[in-house]
């Protein structure tokens, strides 16, 4: 037996879960994703999404409203007649037409420990935070923003050095094998859920919003403690990215930090404090692990630092 799923996700993060419900044998009537992008050099082409990449290459039809205002995309979606909606990283909000439409409601793939970390950035905040876990949750839509009770967890560690990018890779499998796991449950009628309030109870995380990331906060201020900086360089990579100016033989360059880690050292922020990247903070220092600079490869800091030497007393984040 199978469930008749509509597949609601957008970008590579979803890819990974809508492959596993197409291998697990589910009849996917629809897949919804955001539409195509403006794309190519002159922003002429239009890009789809992965995920509308993704069921193209299987043979899945695929719809992408710009959103679910008009009452005849509403009965588009009712008229599939779904047993359920599966929905990771859609990046739309579903009205409450649309989540009572499938027969067994909307599961979400959601990327954090809730009620920690609802929202838009969960892996990115959670990073930021120093949060030691996090996770995937399955949970059943409702409204509220990810608010609503939770049938499966997977937890996974944030090492000291983890990046975004690391976790979300991490995360995106753990969705794949937890809604195979859900939506078998689901038709075996076995598939229970627990409030968020409950799970607030049980495990002291209190609701915390993930706010979007803004690219505002990208940029580097080594005043700041090297335990959040640090936090903050691995939180933001690989998008957007934060970035500091370093000088190349006396001309001042923009560079992204992509890994960081937190050393002991004390000097004026901003400094070198050797010849390999340790840059003193505003208490303690942080040691820059990975950089690209404009136009170039993201390249571990050795590498980097043969083709374009940072000696010990360099100021870095100066205009």
């Amino acid at each position: 037996m199978s469930l008749r799923v509509v597949f609601m996700g957008t970008p590579d993060f979803s890819v990974p879960t809508l492959r596993a419900i197409h291998a697990a044998g589910h009849a996917i009537a629809a897949v919804y994703s955001q539409p195509p992008r403006k794309g190519g050099r002159r922003g002429l082409s239009l890009t789809p999404s992965p995920v509308q990449a993704e069921a193209e290459r299987l043979g899945l039809p695929v719809r992408t409203p710009l959103n679910f205002k008009d009452a005849a995309e509403r009965e588009a979606f009712a008229a599939l007649e779904a047993d359920v909606a599966v929905v990771v990283a859609y990046g739309l909000l579903l009205p409450q037409a649309v989540l009572d439409a499938p027969r067994l409601g909307c599961l979400n793939g959601h990327g954090s420990l809730l009620p920690r970390w609802r929202g838009a950035a969960p892996i990115q905040r959670a990073i930021e935070a120093g949060d030691a876990v996090t996770g995937m949750m399955v949970m059943r839509m409702e409204a509220g923003l990810d608010t609503g009770p939770v049938a499966l967890t997977a937890e996974t560690p944030i090492g000291p050095t983890d990046t975004a990018g690391e976790i979300h890779d991490r995360l995106a499998a753990l969705s794949a094998e937890l809604m195979v796991e859900a939506l078998a449950k689901l038709e075996a009628g076995t598939l229970a859920f627990e409030a968020q309030d409950a799970i607030a109870a049980h495990t002291g995380r209190e609701p915390v919003y993930a706010r979007k990331i803004d690219k505002g906060e990208a940029e580097l201020d080594f005043a700041t403690d090297a335990q959040a900086l640090a936090r903050k360089i691995n939180a933001f990579s690989p998008f957007p990215g934060a970035w500091t100016t370093i000088p190349f033989a006396g001309k001042p360059e923009r560079v992204k930090i992509l890994r960081a880690t937190a050393e002991p050292g004390s000097g004026a922020p901003g400094t070198a404090l050797d010849d390999a990247l340790l840059v003193a903070c505003g208490s303690g220092a942080v040691r820059l692990l990975e950089l690209q600079r404009a136009g170039g490869k993201r390249l571990d800091s050795e590498t980097l630092l043969r083709g374009a030497a940072v000696p010990k007393g360099t100021i870095l984040g100066a205009a």
